[in-house]
Protein backbone atom coordinates (compact mmCIF):
# COMPACT_ATOMS: atom_id res chain seq x y z
CA UNK A 1 0.00 0.00 0.00
CA UNK A 2 1.30 3.46 -0.91
CA UNK A 3 1.50 6.13 1.80
CA UNK A 4 1.82 9.88 1.41
CA UNK A 5 4.01 10.90 4.36
CA UNK A 6 4.85 7.78 6.34
CA UNK A 7 6.88 4.67 5.56
CA UNK A 8 6.28 1.26 7.14
CA UNK A 9 9.33 -0.36 8.74
CA UNK A 10 11.31 -2.76 6.60
CA UNK A 11 11.66 -5.24 9.45
CA UNK A 12 8.78 -7.20 10.92
CA UNK A 13 5.83 -9.02 9.41
CA UNK A 14 2.17 -8.22 8.89
CA UNK A 15 -0.60 -9.67 11.01
CA UNK A 16 -2.99 -11.55 8.69
CA UNK A 17 -6.67 -12.42 9.03
CA UNK A 18 -7.68 -15.73 7.49
CA UNK A 19 -10.79 -17.87 7.96
CA UNK A 20 -12.01 -15.63 10.76
CA UNK A 21 -8.76 -15.84 12.75
CA UNK A 22 -5.77 -13.55 13.28
CA UNK A 23 -2.45 -14.99 12.18
CA UNK A 24 0.14 -13.26 14.34
CA UNK A 25 3.89 -13.60 13.61
CA UNK A 26 6.51 -13.44 16.35
CA UNK A 27 7.62 -10.01 15.11
CA UNK A 28 4.44 -8.15 14.09
CA UNK A 29 4.46 -4.60 12.73
CA UNK A 30 2.08 -2.62 14.95
CA UNK A 31 1.18 1.02 14.20
CA UNK A 32 0.89 3.39 17.13
CA UNK A 33 -0.50 6.89 17.64
CA UNK A 34 0.93 9.02 20.44
CA UNK A 35 -2.14 11.22 20.39
CA UNK A 36 -2.69 14.57 22.07
CA UNK A 37 -1.98 15.97 25.53
CA UNK A 38 -0.71 13.32 27.92
CA UNK A 39 -0.49 10.83 25.07
CA UNK A 40 3.06 12.17 24.63
CA UNK A 41 3.82 10.96 28.17
CA UNK A 42 1.89 7.71 28.56
CA UNK A 43 2.41 6.12 25.13
CA UNK A 44 6.25 6.10 25.26
CA UNK A 45 6.00 4.73 28.81
CA UNK A 46 3.70 1.96 27.63
CA UNK A 47 5.94 1.08 24.68
CA UNK A 48 8.82 0.59 27.11
CA UNK A 49 6.80 -1.94 29.11
CA UNK A 50 5.35 -3.71 26.07
CA UNK A 51 8.78 -4.14 24.50
CA UNK A 52 10.07 -5.70 27.72
CA UNK A 53 7.05 -8.02 27.96
CA UNK A 54 7.38 -9.10 24.33
CA UNK A 55 11.04 -9.91 24.81
CA UNK A 56 10.20 -11.87 27.95
CA UNK A 57 7.97 -14.25 25.95
CA UNK A 58 10.26 -14.48 22.93
CA UNK A 59 8.46 -11.96 20.73
CA UNK A 60 9.32 -8.59 19.23
CA UNK A 61 7.02 -5.73 18.28
CA UNK A 62 8.16 -3.61 15.35
CA UNK A 63 6.51 -0.25 16.03
CA UNK A 64 5.26 1.95 13.17
CA UNK A 65 4.42 5.53 14.14
CA UNK A 66 1.31 6.97 12.49
CA UNK A 67 -0.51 10.22 13.18
CA UNK A 68 -3.87 11.54 14.34
CA UNK A 69 -4.92 14.68 16.17
CA UNK A 70 -2.69 17.74 16.52
CA UNK A 71 0.46 15.99 15.22
CA UNK A 72 -1.42 14.88 12.12
CA UNK A 73 -2.71 18.39 11.50
CA UNK A 74 0.84 19.77 11.60
CA UNK A 75 2.08 17.13 9.17
CA UNK A 76 -0.92 16.71 6.85
CA UNK A 77 -3.22 19.69 7.48
CA UNK A 78 -5.77 17.03 8.46
CA UNK A 79 -6.58 15.65 11.91
CA UNK A 80 -7.22 12.13 10.62
CA UNK A 81 -5.32 11.49 7.35
CA UNK A 82 -5.97 8.54 5.04
CA UNK A 83 -2.41 7.34 5.72
CA UNK A 84 -3.43 6.59 9.29
CA UNK A 85 -6.60 4.74 8.42
CA UNK A 86 -4.85 2.79 5.67
CA UNK A 87 -2.03 1.77 8.01
CA UNK A 88 -4.52 0.35 10.51
CA UNK A 89 -6.35 -1.45 7.70
CA UNK A 90 -3.10 -2.96 6.41
CA UNK A 91 -1.53 -3.97 9.72
CA UNK A 92 -4.82 -4.74 11.54
CA UNK A 93 -3.81 -3.95 15.14
CA UNK A 94 -2.87 -0.52 16.49
CA UNK A 95 -2.12 1.10 19.85
CA UNK A 96 -3.18 4.69 20.42
CA UNK A 97 -3.07 7.38 23.01
CA UNK A 98 -5.92 9.79 23.78
CA UNK A 99 -7.09 12.35 21.24
CA UNK A 100 -8.67 15.69 22.13
CA UNK A 101 -12.36 16.13 21.33
CA UNK A 102 -13.89 19.60 21.74
CA UNK A 103 -17.16 20.01 23.64
CA UNK A 104 -19.89 21.70 21.64
CA UNK A 105 -18.45 23.09 18.40
CA UNK A 106 -15.30 22.16 16.55
CA UNK A 107 -14.43 18.94 14.77
CA UNK A 108 -16.22 15.70 15.52
CA UNK A 109 -14.61 13.14 17.82
CA UNK A 110 -11.64 11.51 16.11
CA UNK A 111 -12.02 8.48 18.37
CA UNK A 112 -15.59 7.96 17.19
CA UNK A 113 -14.60 8.56 13.57
CA UNK A 114 -11.84 5.94 13.72
CA UNK A 115 -14.26 3.42 15.19
CA UNK A 116 -16.94 4.08 12.61
CA UNK A 117 -14.77 4.38 9.49
CA UNK A 118 -12.97 1.12 10.32
CA UNK A 119 -16.17 -0.55 11.58
CA UNK A 120 -14.67 -1.30 14.98
CA UNK A 121 -18.09 -2.10 16.30
CA UNK A 122 -17.29 -3.27 19.83
CA UNK A 123 -15.76 -1.02 22.48
CA UNK A 124 -14.44 -3.61 24.93
CA UNK A 125 -13.44 -2.39 28.39
CA UNK A 126 -12.32 -4.85 31.09
CA UNK A 127 -12.62 -3.56 34.66
CA UNK A 128 -10.71 -5.35 37.41
CA UNK A 129 -9.01 -4.46 40.68
CA UNK A 130 -5.27 -4.05 41.15
CA UNK A 131 -4.20 -4.60 44.74
CA UNK A 132 -2.96 -1.39 46.29
CA UNK A 133 -5.04 0.93 44.12
CA UNK A 134 -7.43 3.26 45.97
CA UNK A 135 -11.09 2.29 45.78
CA UNK A 136 -14.31 3.60 47.36
CA UNK A 137 -15.54 0.00 47.72
CA UNK A 138 -15.14 -2.18 50.80
CA UNK A 139 -14.47 -5.21 48.62
CA UNK A 140 -13.09 -3.98 45.28
CA UNK A 141 -11.57 -7.40 44.58
CA UNK A 142 -15.09 -8.55 43.66
CA UNK A 143 -15.03 -6.31 40.56
CA UNK A 144 -14.18 -8.35 37.47
CA UNK A 145 -16.29 -7.04 34.61
CA UNK A 146 -15.87 -6.88 30.86
CA UNK A 147 -18.08 -4.28 29.19
CA UNK A 148 -19.02 -4.69 25.51
CA UNK A 149 -20.32 -1.35 24.27
CA UNK A 150 -21.77 -1.03 20.76
CA UNK A 151 -19.63 1.47 18.88
CA UNK A 152 -21.42 2.49 15.68
CA UNK A 153 -25.03 3.38 16.50
CA UNK A 154 -27.19 4.95 19.21
CA UNK A 155 -26.67 8.68 19.80
CA UNK A 156 -22.98 8.33 18.91
CA UNK A 157 -24.00 7.88 15.28
CA UNK A 158 -23.98 11.69 15.33
CA UNK A 159 -27.27 12.16 13.49
CA UNK A 160 -28.39 15.53 14.82
CA UNK A 161 -29.22 19.07 13.77
CA UNK A 162 -29.03 22.34 15.73
CA UNK A 163 -31.97 24.38 16.96
CA UNK A 164 -33.46 26.55 14.23
CA UNK A 165 -31.68 24.82 11.33
CA UNK A 166 -33.64 24.04 8.18
CA UNK A 167 -33.15 20.34 8.82
CA UNK A 168 -34.44 20.49 12.40
CA UNK A 169 -37.45 22.60 11.46
CA UNK A 170 -38.25 20.35 8.50
CA UNK A 171 -38.09 17.25 10.67
CA UNK A 172 -40.23 18.85 13.38
CA UNK A 173 -42.85 19.73 10.77
CA UNK A 174 -42.70 16.26 9.22
CA UNK A 175 -43.22 14.55 12.56
CA UNK A 176 -46.19 16.78 13.35
CA UNK A 177 -47.82 16.47 9.93
CA UNK A 178 -47.25 12.75 9.40
CA UNK A 179 -47.34 11.29 12.91
CA UNK A 180 -49.02 13.90 15.10
CA UNK A 181 -45.90 14.29 17.25
CA UNK A 182 -45.42 17.79 18.68
CA UNK A 183 -41.89 19.01 19.33
CA UNK A 184 -41.03 22.57 20.34
CA UNK A 185 -39.62 24.56 17.43
CA UNK A 186 -36.64 25.75 19.48
CA UNK A 187 -35.39 22.16 19.86
CA UNK A 188 -32.21 20.60 18.61
CA UNK A 189 -33.01 17.24 17.04
CA UNK A 190 -31.10 13.97 17.29
CA UNK A 191 -31.92 10.50 15.99
CA UNK A 192 -31.05 7.31 17.88
CA UNK A 193 -30.74 4.29 15.58
CA UNK A 194 -30.30 0.79 17.02
CA UNK A 195 -30.37 -2.04 14.48
CA UNK A 196 -30.80 -5.79 14.73
CA UNK A 197 -27.59 -6.29 12.73
CA UNK A 198 -25.36 -4.17 14.96
CA UNK A 199 -26.94 -5.49 18.15
CA UNK A 200 -26.50 -9.11 17.24
CA UNK A 201 -22.88 -8.85 16.16
CA UNK A 202 -22.03 -7.10 19.44
CA UNK A 203 -23.85 -9.67 21.58
CA UNK A 204 -22.28 -12.46 19.51
CA UNK A 205 -18.82 -11.13 20.34
CA UNK A 206 -19.72 -10.81 24.03
CA UNK A 207 -21.00 -14.39 24.24
CA UNK A 208 -18.00 -15.73 22.32
CA UNK A 209 -15.75 -13.93 24.80
CA UNK A 210 -17.66 -15.42 27.72
CA UNK A 211 -17.32 -18.93 26.28
CA UNK A 212 -13.61 -18.56 25.49
CA UNK A 213 -12.76 -17.09 28.89
CA UNK A 214 -14.90 -19.23 31.18
CA UNK A 215 -17.22 -16.40 32.20
CA UNK A 216 -20.49 -17.18 33.98
CA UNK A 217 -22.97 -14.65 32.60
CA UNK A 218 -23.71 -12.06 29.94
CA UNK A 219 -26.04 -9.23 31.00
CA UNK A 220 -27.87 -7.09 28.43
CA UNK A 221 -28.08 -3.55 29.85
CA UNK A 222 -30.77 -1.31 28.35
CA UNK A 223 -33.46 1.29 28.99
CA UNK A 224 -36.12 -0.76 27.22
CA UNK A 225 -38.86 0.11 29.70
CA UNK A 226 -38.94 3.59 28.14
CA UNK A 227 -37.26 3.27 24.71
CA UNK A 228 -39.09 0.12 23.69
CA UNK A 229 -38.22 -0.02 19.98
CA UNK A 230 -34.52 0.84 20.30
CA UNK A 231 -33.13 -0.28 23.65
CA UNK A 232 -36.00 -2.67 24.25
CA UNK A 233 -35.28 -4.19 20.86
CA UNK A 234 -31.58 -4.44 21.80
CA UNK A 235 -32.63 -6.64 24.70
CA UNK A 236 -34.95 -8.80 22.59
CA UNK A 237 -32.44 -9.25 19.77
CA UNK A 238 -29.76 -10.15 22.30
CA UNK A 239 -31.86 -12.96 23.75
CA UNK A 240 -32.79 -14.11 20.25
CA UNK A 241 -29.14 -14.28 19.18
CA UNK A 242 -28.19 -16.25 22.29
CA UNK A 243 -31.00 -18.74 21.74
CA UNK A 244 -30.44 -19.22 18.00
CA UNK A 245 -26.63 -19.29 17.81
CA UNK A 246 -25.50 -20.35 21.28
CA UNK A 247 -28.34 -22.52 22.54
CA UNK A 248 -25.99 -25.30 23.66
CA UNK A 249 -23.97 -22.87 25.77
CA UNK A 250 -26.58 -20.51 27.20
CA UNK A 251 -29.64 -20.46 29.43
CA UNK A 252 -31.80 -17.52 30.46
CA UNK A 253 -32.11 -16.32 34.02
CA UNK A 254 -35.69 -17.63 34.07
CA UNK A 255 -34.48 -21.07 32.99
CA UNK A 256 -31.81 -20.99 35.68
CA UNK A 257 -34.52 -20.87 38.33
CA UNK A 258 -37.28 -22.85 36.62
CA UNK A 259 -35.11 -25.78 35.50
CA UNK A 260 -32.08 -25.69 37.76
CA UNK A 261 -33.40 -24.17 41.01
CA UNK A 262 -30.87 -21.35 40.77
CA UNK A 263 -27.86 -23.68 40.57
CA UNK A 264 -25.91 -22.82 37.43
CA UNK A 265 -25.05 -25.99 35.51
CA UNK A 266 -21.45 -26.59 34.46
CA UNK A 267 -20.63 -25.26 30.99
CA UNK A 268 -23.66 -22.97 30.77
CA UNK A 269 -23.61 -19.17 30.55
CA UNK A 270 -26.59 -17.29 31.99
CA UNK A 271 -28.06 -14.61 29.73
CA UNK A 272 -29.87 -11.93 31.71
CA UNK A 273 -30.88 -8.30 31.35
CA UNK A 274 -31.07 -5.24 33.56
CA UNK A 275 -32.56 -1.76 33.21
CA UNK A 276 -29.65 0.67 32.85
CA UNK A 277 -30.37 2.91 35.85
CA UNK A 278 -30.86 -0.13 38.08
CA UNK A 279 -27.61 -1.57 36.76
CA UNK A 280 -25.66 1.41 38.09
CA UNK A 281 -26.61 0.52 41.65
CA UNK A 282 -26.38 -3.23 41.05
CA UNK A 283 -22.69 -3.08 40.10
CA UNK A 284 -22.12 -1.39 43.46
CA UNK A 285 -24.41 -3.43 45.69
CA UNK A 286 -24.25 -6.86 43.98
CA UNK A 287 -20.91 -6.61 42.23
CA UNK A 288 -20.00 -10.29 42.23
CA UNK A 289 -23.17 -11.23 40.33
CA UNK A 290 -22.00 -9.53 37.13
CA UNK A 291 -19.43 -10.68 34.66
CA UNK A 292 -19.76 -9.72 30.96
CA UNK A 293 -22.05 -6.76 30.18
CA UNK A 294 -23.34 -5.88 26.68
CA UNK A 295 -25.10 -2.61 25.97
CA UNK A 296 -25.80 0.19 23.50
CA UNK A 297 -23.28 2.97 23.10
CA UNK A 298 -24.37 5.68 25.52
CA UNK A 299 -25.14 3.26 28.35
CA UNK A 300 -21.73 1.70 27.82
CA UNK A 301 -19.99 5.05 28.00
CA UNK A 302 -21.52 5.88 31.38
CA UNK A 303 -21.29 2.37 32.79
CA UNK A 304 -17.63 1.81 31.95
CA UNK A 305 -16.57 5.11 33.55
CA UNK A 306 -18.61 4.35 36.67
CA UNK A 307 -17.12 0.86 36.88
CA UNK A 308 -13.60 2.27 36.47
CA UNK A 309 -14.21 4.56 39.45
CA UNK A 310 -14.91 1.47 41.55
CA UNK A 311 -11.36 0.17 41.09
CA UNK A 312 -9.30 3.36 41.13
CA UNK A 313 -10.42 5.63 38.30
CA UNK A 314 -9.78 6.28 34.63
CA UNK A 315 -6.02 6.46 35.15
CA UNK A 316 -5.92 2.66 35.33
CA UNK A 317 -8.77 1.80 32.91
CA UNK A 318 -7.79 0.03 29.65
CA UNK A 319 -9.95 -0.15 26.54
CA UNK A 320 -10.14 -1.46 23.00
CA UNK A 321 -12.15 -1.14 19.81
CA UNK A 322 -12.67 -4.44 18.04
CA UNK A 323 -13.99 -5.27 14.58
CA UNK A 324 -13.73 -8.39 12.45
CA UNK A 325 -10.01 -9.11 12.35
CA UNK A 326 -9.03 -5.61 13.42
CA UNK A 327 -8.44 -3.83 16.71
CA UNK A 328 -7.42 -0.35 17.89
CA UNK A 329 -6.42 -0.27 21.55
CA UNK A 330 -6.85 2.94 23.54
CA UNK A 331 -7.23 3.82 27.23
CA UNK A 332 -10.54 5.08 28.53
CA UNK A 333 -9.19 8.41 29.81
CA UNK A 334 -8.96 11.64 27.83
CA UNK A 335 -5.98 13.75 26.75
CA UNK A 336 -5.81 15.99 29.89
CA UNK A 337 -3.79 18.70 28.08
CA UNK A 338 -3.04 20.67 31.27
CA UNK A 339 -0.76 17.82 32.40
CA UNK A 340 0.94 17.22 29.04
CA UNK A 341 4.72 17.00 29.06
CA UNK A 342 5.04 17.12 32.85
CA UNK A 343 6.11 13.49 33.35
CA UNK A 344 3.38 13.36 35.98
CA UNK A 345 0.39 11.32 34.90
CA UNK A 346 -0.29 7.67 35.49
CA UNK A 347 0.54 5.49 32.45
CA UNK A 348 -1.20 2.42 33.90
CA UNK A 349 -4.27 2.69 31.66
CA UNK A 350 -2.10 2.82 28.54
CA UNK A 351 0.10 -0.03 29.80
CA UNK A 352 -2.91 -2.21 30.62
CA UNK A 353 -4.37 -1.31 27.22
CA UNK A 354 -1.20 -2.83 25.81
CA UNK A 355 -1.82 -5.93 27.94
CA UNK A 356 -5.29 -6.12 26.42
CA UNK A 357 -3.68 -5.88 22.98
CA UNK A 358 -1.35 -8.76 23.89
CA UNK A 359 -4.40 -10.82 24.82
CA UNK A 360 -5.99 -10.04 21.45
CA UNK A 361 -2.78 -11.13 19.70
CA UNK A 362 -2.93 -14.44 21.54
CA UNK A 363 0.01 -13.52 23.77
CA UNK A 364 -1.87 -14.25 26.98
CA UNK A 365 1.25 -15.11 28.97
CA UNK A 366 2.69 -11.68 28.23
CA UNK A 367 -0.62 -10.01 29.06
CA UNK A 368 -0.75 -11.65 32.48
CA UNK A 369 2.87 -10.70 33.14
CA UNK A 370 2.15 -7.05 32.40
CA UNK A 371 -0.85 -6.97 34.70
CA UNK A 372 1.07 -8.72 37.48
CA UNK A 373 4.04 -6.35 37.13
CA UNK A 374 1.78 -3.28 37.30
CA UNK A 375 0.07 -4.64 40.40
CA UNK A 376 3.42 -5.42 42.03
CA UNK A 377 4.55 -1.85 41.37
CA UNK A 378 1.46 -0.30 42.91
CA UNK A 379 1.52 -2.69 45.87
CA UNK A 380 5.14 -1.75 46.56
CA UNK A 381 4.04 1.85 47.01
CA UNK A 382 5.71 3.17 43.85
CA UNK A 383 2.91 5.30 42.43
CA UNK A 384 2.10 8.42 40.43
CA UNK A 385 0.39 11.47 41.92
CA UNK A 386 -3.20 10.32 41.33
CA UNK A 387 -2.75 7.27 43.55
CA UNK A 388 -0.23 8.91 45.89
CA UNK A 389 -2.73 11.53 47.02
CA UNK A 390 -4.97 8.73 48.33
CA UNK A 391 -2.54 6.17 49.73
CA UNK A 392 0.85 7.88 49.96
CA UNK A 393 4.00 5.91 49.14
CA UNK A 394 6.95 6.60 46.86
CA UNK A 395 5.81 9.36 44.47
CA UNK A 396 7.28 8.97 40.97
CA UNK A 397 6.74 10.37 37.49
CA UNK A 398 5.38 8.68 34.39
CA UNK A 399 8.71 7.36 33.08
CA UNK A 400 9.88 6.25 36.49
CA UNK A 401 6.69 4.30 37.09
CA UNK A 402 7.09 2.52 33.73
CA UNK A 403 10.73 1.68 34.57
CA UNK A 404 9.59 0.20 37.88
CA UNK A 405 7.01 -1.92 36.04
CA UNK A 406 9.72 -3.17 33.68
CA UNK A 407 11.94 -4.12 36.63
CA UNK A 408 9.11 -6.06 38.24
CA UNK A 409 8.23 -7.69 34.92
CA UNK A 410 11.78 -8.87 34.45
CA UNK A 411 11.73 -10.44 37.90
CA UNK A 412 8.77 -12.69 37.03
Amino acid sequence: MAYEKIKPPEEGEKIRYEDGKLIVPDNPIIPYIEGDGIGKDVVPAALMVLDAAAEKIGKEIVWFRIYAGEDAYKLYGNYLPEDTLNAIREFRVALKGPLTTPVGGGFRSLNVTIRQVLDLYANVRPVYYLKGAPSPLKEPEKVNLVIFRENTEDVYAGIEWPRGSNEALKLIKFLKDEFGVSIREDSGIGIKPISEFATKRLVRLAIQYAIQNGRKSVTLVHKGNIMKYTEGAFRDWGYELAREEFGEYTITEDELWEKYNGEQPEGKIVIKDRIADNMFQQILTRTAEYDVLAMPNLNGDYMSDAAAAMVGGLGIAPGSNIGDGMGVFEPVHGSAPKYAGQNKVNPTAEILTGALMFEYLGWREGSEMIKKAVEMTIQSGTVTYDIHRHVGGNLVGTKEFAKAVVENLQSL
